[in-house]
């Protein structure tokens, strides 16, 4: 079973308590996205492998530890997971960026794939899959579907806010994925959103309703 990570860096709940509050500007709101997101990052890639490399300093020749290859893809949901990368770049500048496309089938309630455009060489790549929201679990399981039925094989999710019931869903579609999450809240309510939350992720970043 995959792992869940709940981040308790100061820097990352005080953050994320900023862009609960209602009265928080789209472009402080997209701002602070962008910093958690790089934060968490940070904790992401904890255990990419490294490899001993020869170099000069300007003192003498030294061996130092570098990145074994930098075989990293992000893959964000449209269209909020989009407000994340830039923060992740910051940090992993030369990774390369899919996109998943999904909407909610009206009859079915399903997710449906509208787009997906991944590395050619995805299953050669660690993959993070974001998206600022975990609520029902639906649109990042289908994802994920989505990208291991391309090749990808080593992949991790992770998010701002997520429900217990999105966990849930996730881990039993997907056991080998773990799961990065800035807070995990109480629950869903009637309408699938996430309480306490913080409504409507992508409204937030791009300013619609």
């Amino acid at each position: 079973m995959g792992k869940v990570y709940v981040f308790d860096h100061p820097l990352i709940q005080h953050k994320t308590a900023m862009i609960r509050k209602v009265d928080t500007s789209v472009k402080d709101f997209r701002d602070l996205v962008k910093e958690i997101s790089m934060l968490m990052a940070y904790e992401v890639t904890r255990n990419l492998p490294l490899e001993d490399v020869d170099i000069e300093t300007p003192v003498c020749k030294t061996k130092v530890k570098m990145l074994k290859g930098e075989d990293l893809a992000i893959v964000p949901i449209l269209r909020a997971g989009l407000g994340m990368v830039d923060g992740m770049l910051a940090l992993i500048p030369n990774a390369k960026v899919g996109h998943v496309g999904l909407y909610r089938d009206p009859e079915s309630h399903q997710p449906v794939e509208y787009y997906c455009k991944l590395p050619s060489d995805i299953e050669n790549r660690q993959v993070i899959v974001v998206d600022p929201m975990l609520a029902t679990g639906g649109s990042a399981s289908a994802a994920i579907d989505f990208i291991k039925a391309r090749g990808g094989k080593n992949i991790h999710f992770m998010c701002l806010i997520a429900a217990p019931e999105g966990i849930e869903v996730l881990q039993k579609s997907h056991p080998d994925v773990d799961i990065f999450i800035a807070s995990k809240d109480s629950h869903l309510n009637e309408h699938a959103y996430i309480v306490p939350g913080l409504g409507d992720a992508g409204d937030r970043l791009y300013g619609t309703k």
